[in-house]
């Protein structure tokens, strides 16, 4: 059982550590305003929650999975809206 802990727990630092490099990297070259990386920073801290509750509540392989699935989807959401905020502000620029 302590295996599955670490996993979940490897991933979602993993996906914690992603994200605020994606928003530290996308503030630093000011392509994102800081509102956007604040909505992201909370929401990753909501997922984070989330997940180690469940984690607390129920340790099964089948949640692991789901955890892993949703962690790889908050990666992928905040990449495509860091991309897409800076596509914005730059279509506005031009």
């Amino acid at each position: 059982m302590r295996i599955h802990y670490v996993i979940v727990v490897v991933v979602v630092v993993v996906v914690v550590v992603v994200i605020i490099v994606v928003a530290v990297v996308a503030v630093a070259v000011e392509v994102v305003p800081v509102t956007v990386v604040v909505v992201i920073v909370v929401a990753v801290v909501v997922l984070v929650v989330m997940v180690v509750v469940v984690v607390l509540v129920v340790a099964v392989v089948v949640v692991e999975v789901a955890i892993i699935v949703v962690a790889a989807s908050a990666v992928m959401i905040t990449i495509v809206v860091v991309l897409s905020s800076s596509r914005n502000e730059c279509g506005g620029m031009v």
